[in-house]
């Protein structure tokens, strides 16, 4: 499957945010050390979505993003989707160019299984994922590693 790191950090970007909307407006730089995704790619990241109308900002002191709608009406296929990123297996992205300028014998079936895999993927939401246990305990784990970070450079006076 060919689905690259742009619509991974996305889809994670995009569940984080889902996981701490109760907070309030949730910065890129929050993200960005909980996630280990530079700050400078949330920010193209997050144009796009802006531009998709999944996220929507927020100025000023305490700004950040907020999903535009709720969690339980954004899937996993539109963020990726967002982003600019295709669910694509094919050798040839598609294009039925993967034997010397025509579509190789199994272009038709690596075709439907991009397909596949899109539609499932509509099929999960972001709501469904903050619901699952083990993901709200790797949330819960990767708050406290910040928490933590930022009392330790706190109480160093950095």
């Amino acid at each position: 499957m060919r689905l690259t790191t742009k619509g991974r950090y996305a889809v994670t970007a995009m569940l984080d945010l889902a996981l701490h909307a109760k907070q309030g407006p949730v910065s890129l730089s929050d993200i960005s050390g909980r996630q280990g995704i530079s700050l400078s790619y949330l920010e193209q990241l997050f144009a796009k979505l802006r531009r998709n109308e999944l996220v929507t900002s927020v100025r000023g002191p305490g700004g950040g993003y907020r999903l535009s709608r709720p969690d339980c009406d954004i899937n996993v296929a539109q963020v990726v989707d967002a982003v600019s990123e295709s669910i694509d297996i094919t050798r040839c992205e598609g294009k039925g160019n993967c034997q010397k300028g025509e579509s190789c014998l199994t272009h038709h079936l690596w075709c439907d299984l991009s397909d596949q895999i899109h539609s499932f993927l509509e099929k999960i939401s972001l709501k469904s994922l903050v619901e699952r246990q083990e993901i709200r305990d790797i949330s819960e784990r990767q708050d406290n590693y910040q928490k933590n970070r930022i009392d330790v450079v706190d109480s160093l006076g950095l």
